[in-house]
This record gives C-alpha cells, structure tokens and sequence, in this order.
C-alpha cells in the first residue's frame, strides 16, 4: 500500500512539471510574437509617414444671446435743471451821515414881572348875634309850663351852628340846668328865633360858622 502511494504521488509529480514546462513554452511563445509583431509596428509607423492635409474647421455660428425675462424698461429720469449761481454782490457800504447839529437858540432874558398888587385888608370877621336882645326875650317867655308849674329854674348852655344866612342850622346842650324840659325848650328856642351875622372869610364872602351861648329861665 505505501509503495502504490509513492508512486502514485511521483506521477502525479511528474505531470505538474510537464503542465509547468508547457505553460512556460506557451508564455515563451506568446512573448517572441507578440515582441515581433510590436517591432514591426514600430518599423511600419517609422517608415510610413502619412501627412493628411487638414481641413480648415468651419466657423461655428456664435450661440444665441440668452433670453431674457419680460421686465419693464426703466423710467426715464430726467437731467436736473442747471444751477445758476448768480455771482456774488458787490459789497454794500453804510456811509453813516451824523446828524445836522441843533440851531443854537440864544434867548434873552425877559423883564422880571412886576410883583404882585400887596393883598387888601382882610375882611374875615366872627359870627355875631343879630337882634340878640329881642329874640332872647322871646326864648325866655316861652317858659316850659310843667316846670313853671313845678316852679323850676335854671341856666342852660348852648352851642348852635350858624348857616351862610344867618340862620341856626343845629343846636346841642353844653351845659344841663337839670331840667330836661328846660333844656328841650332852650335849643327849641334857639332854632327857631335866634338871628345871627354870618361869619366872612378874608374875602368877604359869608361862611358857615358856630356860637355858644347860655338861656337863664327864671320866674319873676
């Protein structure tokens, strides 16, 4: 058995050496002709020497500009107007004319005015009774019938003012007797019969004045 494997090994051996040594012949083979046919490629293209006369290219059109979209032409705007620059005025010179000089006005001295006219004598006086002994009388007859009755005397002081006319125009009690009806009866009797000279003013003109006085009531 082991000698049947030996040798069957050895030719198994044996045939990849004669399949080796074919592929090499065929590789061999295979490079000595194809090495020849590139020599005489080689040969022929040195040799052979074609010269074609080239054909000048035609011109191709140039292409399409391309489309462009549907846009509305712009506006047109137009050049602004000219700028006139107008030269610059000449200067404005302010001649200053001062004013006329006043009128000398020369005054001379007026005469002194005479001096006045010396004042008059004065006129001004007092109020003074008029007719005082009649209608003191009368004041006094009119003697207040309850004091007659009740037999009361007395002395009353009065102050009256005196009008322009001469007529008393009020009448006030300076000194009371006492006896209110004595007092009523003097002031009474004042208003309605005293008469008097009206006082002047330097003037001469009447003024309004006052007077006192006293009413003595006393039974006979």
């Amino acid at each position: 058995m082991a000698y049947a494997d030996q040798q069957m090994s050895s030719s198994k051996i044996t045939a990849l050496v004669i399949v080796a040594l074919i592929h090499v012949f065929v590789g061999y083979a295979l490079v000595t002709g194809l090495a020849y046919k590139a020599a005489q490629q080689v040969i022929k293209k040195v040799t052979t020497v074609d010269i074609k006369e080239e054909k000048p290219k035609e011109e191709e059109p140039p292409p399409p500009p391309p489309e462009q979209p549907d846009t509305p032409p712009p506006p047109i705007v137009a050049p602004p107007p000219p700028i006139n620059i107008a030269p610059a005025p000449p200067p404005v010179q302010t001649v200053i004319t001062p004013p006329p000089a006043p009128p000398v006005v020369i005054q001379t001295a007026s005469p002194p005015a005479p001096p006045p006219p010396p004042p008059g004598p004065s006129k001004a006086r007092g109020v003074k009774p008029k007719g005082q002994a009649g209608w003191a009388g009368r004041i006094q007859s009119n003697y207040p019938t309850r004091a007659a009755r009740e037999e009361r005397e007395g002395r009353v002081g009065v102050r009256v003012q005196i009008g322009p006319d001469g007529r008393v125009t009020a009448c006030s009690v300076s000194g009371s007797s006492g006896s209110p009806d004595l007092d009523e009866a003097a002031c009474d009797g004042m208003t309605r019969y005293a008469r008097f000279d009206p006082a002047l003013d330097a003037a001469g003109t009447p003024i309004a004045s006052s007077y006192s006085t006293a009413i003595v009531y006393k039974l006979n």
